[in-house]
């Protein structure tokens, strides 16, 4: 079957606008007495359908348990308001937010889930997950 690409009033932006020089690490001062685990979630995720360009909402929930860094949350909002224009599938939302936050932080363990709203009557809900070995 052929993707179909439609001709759009607006701009739709390409994966590549996101920069991952926003995420701010902090170190976490208590990697030395125990472990924690952190749930973030963001339930007003957006971006568009790569092919209609027509607007893509959820919640982004991320799951961790941190090394030595813990992301500041300031700085994963702006990370995420970089989506806002960009044409992305789900699942590689999912999968480009959890490669971008490993990279910065280099956690234990991270889980990312996106619970995507209705398109047509159909929801999507999908999980990314990294375990250092």
């Amino acid at each position: 079957m052929e993707n179909k690409h439609y001709d759009t009033p607006f701009s739709v932006d390409t994966p590549d606008v996101i920069k991952t020089d926003l995420l701010e690490p902090i170190e976490y001062a208590y990697k030395s007495k125990r472990s924690i685990d952190i749930r973030i979630t963001q339930p007003e995720y957006t971006s568009v359908c790569p092919m209609t360009g027509l607007p893509d909402n959820g919640t982004i929930i991320i799951d961790y348990r941190p090394d030595a860094h813990l992301i500041e949350l300031k700085s994963f909002k702006f990370y995420l308001m970089q989506y806002r224009n960009v044409g992305m599938f789900y699942e590689h939302v999912i999968n480009k937010i959890l490669d971008d936050l490993v990279e910065v932080l280099k956690p234990l363990s991270m889980k990312v889930t996106g619970e995507f709203t209705p398109r047509g009557g159909v929801s999507s809900i999908g999980t990314a997950e990294y375990i250092k070995e």
